[in-house]
């Protein structure tokens, strides 16, 4: 087996597994088996560590591309606590969301689950919670790829402040879901029921999520729609010049998911 097929296998493999481990406890029926939705995101970083190494060892990933991910993981890392997390503000996002656009949706989900990781070793936000941070962030940095490449100017801003709007709430969303089937017992009418169809568990937890959490998701959305409109052009700008003058010679990107045109020179 060659390392590009390996990758190929890992990478099929990485989307669902991290899916799963978010959405599990509506697909068993006992909450036993939905406390084991850990697991999943322990096979996702098992899977994440094998990508970057594969990708570096058939350089996909540059020597360059590794030292500016460095560079902007701790760079987000700084940012996080700069915000007031309690009530959803949270800098980090205008950041991640910029840089996952000028390098890449496979920069964008390697950045988001290593600046993710690096703040919670900065800040000691090492918990159960971790796993569900990590990837939530990564898929927010892979998903800025759904605007289109060739979109600049006053668009590209508009699509970017969108995006950073829907990503504060699917944050919101996907954070629930470590916090939801656990918090409230059974004896309530928006408790998570194990076994219970698909619609239900659903219909409760929408209910749950949009009473609870609309104090940090407004918050979060806000200042990300506010920190693209105001620094989002010279933001862009340098990140564009620092990769042009950096001489990048591959984009990162998982070329079985995305299409090449994804590439950001």
């Amino acid at each position: 087996m060659t390392m590009r097929t390996l990758r190929t296998i890992l990478v099929t493999l990485l989307f669902p597994v991290t899916l799963l481990g978010f959405f599990w406890p509506f697909l068993v029926s006992s909450r036993e088996v939905a406390q084991r939705a850990e697991w999943f995101f322990l096979l996702s970083t098992t899977i994440t560590a094998l990508l970057i190494v594969i990708l570096i060892a058939t350089d996909d990933m540059g020597s360059k591309n590794v030292a500016f991910l460095g560079i902007l993981s701790a760079l987000i890392a700084a940012l996080r606590p700069l915000g007031i997390g309690a009530i959803g503000i949270e800098p980090m996002w205008f950041a991640l969301i910029l840089a996952a656009r000028v390098m890449g949706p496979t920069f964008g989900f390697l950045l988001g689950a290593l600046s993710m990781m690096l703040s919670a070793l900065l800040t000691g936000g090492i918990g159960p919670w971790l796993g569900y941070q990590v990837f939530a962030a990564a898929l927010i940095g892979w998903g800025v790829a759904v605007i289109p490449t060739q979109v600049r100017g006053k668009k590209e801003l508009f699509l970017l402040a969108l995006y950073g709007a829907i990503a504060a709430e699917v944050f919101g969303i996907l954070m629930d879901l470590q916090f939801w089937p656990w918090s409230l017992g059974s004896g309530t009418e928006l408790s998570y029921l194990a076994g219970a169809p698909l619609s239900e568990n659903l219909s409760r937890f929408i209910s749950y999520h949009f009473i609870s959490a609309l104090a940090w998701d407004v918050p979060r959305a806000t200042i990300t729609v506010i920190l693209i409109a105001i620094a989002g052009k010279p933001a862009l700008n340098a990140l564009r010049r620092a990769r042009h003058k950096a001489a990048f010679l591959s984009a990162a990107q998982f070329k079985e998911l995305s299409d090449v045109r994804l590439n950001h020179r």
